[in-house]
C-alpha cells in the first residue's frame, strides 16, 4: 500500500512570501523542477535540501516540515570524538595534562602508553610539584577484573603483565609532592583521563584494545551531566582503591 502524501502548504506559503517559483528553487538547489514540485506535493527532501530550502526562504526547517525527525544534537560538553585512542594527537595529551592547575586524575587498567611516555610522565611530575593534586588509579595486576579484561581483549595474561609494568613505571611518580597512586580491582567500562575541567574518556569495547576504541573529549559546562558522570565514577573507584605500598 502506497503512503498518502499531504501537500506541504507551509513550504508553498514560504516560497510565495519569498517570491520564489518552483523553477527558481530548482535552479538554486540544482535539482529538477519536478523534484521541487514533489516536495510541494508532500515528499520530504533529503536533509541537505531541507537545510538549503530553509535558508533560501529564511525560516527554520521545523516550520516547513513540522513533526519530522529531530537531528541528533551534540552534548555541549563534548568537544570532539576520536574514532580511536591512537588518533588522539600527542599534543592533545600534553595540553590536557600540562594545562592542569588544580587536579589530574587517571583511571586505567595499565595506561602503558602513558607510563612509557617519558615526557608525559615528566609533565605529571611537574604539575604535582607545582601544586596540582595528581591521582593515578592502576589496575591491580592480581585482580580478577584485570585478568577478565585481558580475556576480553584477546590478550590473556598480557593485560596483567602490562598492569605490572605500568605499576613499576609509576612508582617514581610517587616521589613527587602531590602525586598519589592507588591500585583498583574494579571492572572498568572506560578509562578516564582528567585535568581540571577537561577530560578524555576512552571507552572499552569487547575484543578491542583500548588504543582501537573511541575517545570522547569533554569539557565541563555549568549544568552539564556528562562530565560529572565520569568524574563521579572516578571518585567511586578512588574511594575503594588501595594506596600503592
Amino acid at each position: 500500500m502506497s503512503s498518502v502524501r499531504i501537500e506541504n502548504l507551509a513550504l508553498r506559503r514560504a516560497l510565495s512570501a519569498a517570491r520564489l517559483r518552483d523553477r527558481d528553487v530548482a535552479e538554486v538547489l540544482k535539482v529538477d523542477t519536478k523534484t521541487v514540485q514533489r516536495w510541494l506535493a508532500g515528499r520530504r527532501p533529503q536533509p541537505q535540501h531541507r537545510w538549503a530550502l530553509a535558508d533560501l526562504v529564511g525560516v527554520h526547517e521545523s516550520e516547513l516540515w513540522p513533526g519530522g525527525e529531530v537531528p541528533p544534537v551534540m552534548d555541549p560538553e563534548v568537544v570532539t570524538v576520536y574514532p580511536h585512542r591512537s588518533s588522539v594527537p600527542r599534543e592533545v595529551w600534553r595540553e590536557l595534562f600540562g594545562g592542569a592547575r588544580s587536579e589530574i586524575g587517571v583511571l586505567v587498567y595499565s595506561g602503558l602508553f602513558l607510563a612509557e611516555d617519558v615526557d608525559l610522565m615528566q609533565v605529571l611530575a611537574d604539575r604535582a610539584s607545582a601544586g596540582a593534586v595528581v591521582r593515578i588509579l592502576l589496575g591491580d595486576p592480581q585482580a580478577p577484573a584485570v585478568a577478565r579484561r585481558g580475556d576480553d581483549e584477546g590478550i590473556g595474561e598480557a593485560m596483567a603483565a602490562k598492569a605490572g609494568n605500568a605499576l613499576v613505571l609509576h612508582r617514581s611518580l610517587t616521589a613527587s609532592r602531590g602525586a598519589q597512586v592507588r591500585l583498583h580491582a574494579t571492572v572498568l567500562y572506560a578509562s578516564i583521563f582528567r585535568a581540571d575541567d577537561e577530560m578524555l574518556v576512552n571507552s572499552h569495547v569487547y575484543r578491542l584494545g583500548a588504543a582501537q576504541a573511541p575517545v570522547l573529549h569533554l569539557r565541563r559546562q555549568d549544568g552539564g551531566r556528562l562530565f560529572a558522570t565520569y568524574g563521579e565514577a572516578f571518585e567511586r573507584v578512588w574511594a575503594e582503591a588501595e594506596p600503592l605500598g
